[in-house]
């Protein structure tokens, strides 16, 4: 367990913070059709071999990024596996393991996370292939008549289990219970959120204890707390990192070594913003830190657009926004910052 503390603390170093680049084919099929993009093994390689040879922002930003199974033993363009090219830039790597979440029976419209069957196997292999740190996301909708009690017990206990399985394959668990920010209809208060993030992370913590779940040995994956991103009201960074902050102090112990937030749909900006503001606020117990996917790639995927010539230019958006959210991590970003770049 102390190795399981050692690599969580490295993945939430401060100033540094976790690339998600796990991806489904259906959700990378969705940011390619932003610059018309066909999904291929090559296309996604490419794409994610710009990123991992981003030197400036892997070495000095990124302490930990998310595979797929295909990413994890994959290799660039001249045959160099990615597991040695993020070895090279002292990163850690980590593999996604849950298969996604699906309707759950007897619920309307909620959703588990699908993924348990064979995954004592599977994190065998990933721990031989080197991977550090798992992942595993559960979803929670906020509507009219959810999330139901059930509903969160029914994903916090999935959590638990998937995090003891870590554990025992001596790879680091991130659990990442999502309150969505961007369901149907996403039009509620961030009083709403608040309410809903505190009853998921008290049933996760319970679940986690009742599993026997090092908690110094694990990382939390959460949402910021925030409004719907469809409601007409809108939260400034500084309320969004007071509700945030006091929810976690209420229910995340303080043996958690750190807490890689999502982005939720946010903007690049507003999650950057937001967690900036968090980490000025004093006496926290643990390390803040982002675990952004489209926050930190899309500017780079835009740039890029499928064109080696553009590679430079990406990795250097790419750069930026890794650098600016570094920033964030540590509590010292600016506006002017983003607007100067």
């Amino acid at each position: 367990m102390a190795s399981l503390n050692a690599i969580a603390k490295k993945l939430v170093t401060r100033g540094q913070g976790i690339l998600a680049a796990d991806e489904s084919e259906g959700t990378i099929a969705k940011r390619f059709a932003l610059i018309g993009l066909p999904v291929t093994l090559e296309s996604r390689r490419d794409y994610r071999e710009m990123l991992f040879r981003s030197t400036e922002a892997m070495g000095k930003y990124i302490s930990g990024v998310i595979l797929t199974e295909e990413t994890l033993e994959q290799n660039a363009a001249d045959g160099t596996p990615f597991r040695d090219i993020l070895a090279k830039a002292d990163v850690i790597p980590g593999i996604k393991v849950d298969r996604g979440a699906f309707p759950m029976p007897g619920a309307r419209d909620e959703k588990i996370t699908e993924g348990l069957d064979g995954l004592r196997q599977r994190l065998r292999h990933y721990a031989e292939l080197g991977a550090g740190f798992a992942k595993w996301r559960g979803v929670i909708a906020i509507t009219s008549y959810a999330p139901s009690r059930n509903g969160i017990r029914a994903n916090a206990h999935v959590l638990a289990r998937y995090a003891i399985h870590c554990q025992e394959a001596g790879i680091v668990p991130v659990v990442e219970p999502e309150v969505l920010a961007d369901g149907e209809p996403g039009d509620h208060s961030i009083e709403r959120c608040a309410e809903v993030t505190a009853e998921t992370l008290e049933a996760v913590f319970k679940e986690l204890r009742l599993a026997g779940v090092d908690l110094s040995g694990m990382l939390l994956k959460p949402n910021m707390v925030t409004t719907g991103m469809r409601s007409r009201e809108k939260a400034s960074a500084e309320e969004i990192a007071r509700r945030t902050v006091d929810t976690l102090r209420e229910y995340v112990p303080a043996a958690v070594p750190g807490i890689a937030f999502l982005s939720g749909g946010q903007s690049d900006e507003e999650a950057t913003a937001n967690l900036s503001a968090m980490n000025q606020i004093p006496g926290l117990p643990w390390a803040l830190t982002f675990s952004y996917g489209r926050a930190l790639q899309t500017s780079a995927l835009v740039t890029w657009n499928g064109e080696s010539e553009n590679v430079p230019a990406a990795q250097r958006a790419f750069t930026h926004r890794a650098r600016m959210n570094a920033l964030a991590a540590r509590g010292e970003w600016r506006p002017d910052l983003d607007l100067a770049a």
